[in-house]
């Protein structure tokens, strides 16, 4: 725990103080070497399946606040909302044999997946809770990736600084056990403020990967020409670090 601790800590210092010496090419490319390092060296001392910390229901936060976009805000998803997204529809595509356009009801008809995980924010602060949702790995089996595909790019409702939010991570974390698409938080649909109607969690990885409002899930062979090219919404803007494991 005080690894994890030190590690969000730290995250947050070089995001809040590095910003601009890390604008320089030097430095961006000793970030990126680093990045690199932490990967391999997290998935080789822990295993690639290695589980996050699960928790017990005594251990579930009072309130798990929200962050970033707390309300899309937009008419569509407005109206999606007061509908109780019953018309939402999340898409499966990219480098995939069978492209899939999957109804609410449909993404909770697959087999579920119920873990109490600690989610932590590069801002700093912690929360405990209890999502339910289908493994990643069940959609992407049943798409049936083609062999070029490298990273899965998740694609959001909510739209930050005129452009829409997303996210993306490789195949190791997206047939992690771990990985599940989330409807549901301490047992009640997913709020509006924390994601609604489906938003992932990526156990492993700090909280501005697990992208919320989430209504297209794409493969591609690289994130080159996905957005800015980092792989994320901060990652394009901020310097974020890509692989955020902790």
């Amino acid at each position: 725990m005080k690894r994890r601790n030190l590690l969000v800590g730290l995250g947050a210092g070089l995001v809040a103080g590095c910003s601009k010496v890390g604008a320089s090419t030097p430095m961006q490319k000793l970030f990126e070497l680093a990045e690199g390092w932490h990967r391999g060296a997290q998935r080789t001392l822990a295993g690639r399946n290695a589980l996050a910390r699960e928790f017990s229901p005594e251990d579930i936060s009072p309130y798990f606040r929200g962050n970033g976009t707390t309300d899309p805000g937009d008419a569509s998803y407005a109206a999606h909302a007061a509908a109780g997204f019953a018309d939402w529809k999340l898409a499966v595509g990219g480098l995939v044999d069978r492209p899939l356009l999957l109804s609410l009801d449909q993404v909770r008809a697959l087999p579920q997946r119920t873990q109490i995980t600690r989610h932590d924010c590069v801002e700093g602060w912690s929360a405990i809770g209890q999502w339910t949702g289908p493994q990643l790995k069940t959609l992407l089996d049943a798409a049936k990736l083609k062999p070029d595909a490298r990273f899965i790019v998740f694609h959001c409702a909510d739209m930050l600084e005129g452009a829409n939010y997303y996210e993306s991570i490789d195949l190791i974390d997206a047939f992690h056990p771990q990985t599940i698409v989330a409807h549901q938080l301490n047992g009640a649909p997913l709020p509006v403020t924390n994601g609604a109607p489906l938003r992932m969690r990526i156990e492993r990885q700090l909280g501005y990967k697990h992208a919320k409002y989430v209504n297209a899930i794409e493969a591609v062979a690289s994130l080159d020409g996905v957005g800015g090219g980092k792989g994320g919404f901060w990652e394009d803007r901020a310097g974020y670090q890509w692989y955020a494991g902790i």
